[in-house]
């Protein structure tokens, strides 16, 4: 699947632990709940640039 878009980039999460921590234990539910191994990926929305 390829998705694009340029309203969206990757967030930087890198400094903050926490909020990679809490996206890693969803995971963990979701693969849980689907039997199944997920990876959620966080996008921020790009600033308007008009």
């Amino acid at each position: 699947m390829k998705i694009e878009t340029n309203d969206y980039q990757i967030a930087p999460l890198a400094a903050s632990q926490e909020a990679v921590e809490v996206i890693r234990e969803a995971e963990d539910v979701i693969a849980q709940l689907t039997g199944n191994r997920v990876t959620l990926i966080a996008y921020e929305k790009r600033e308007e640039t008009e």
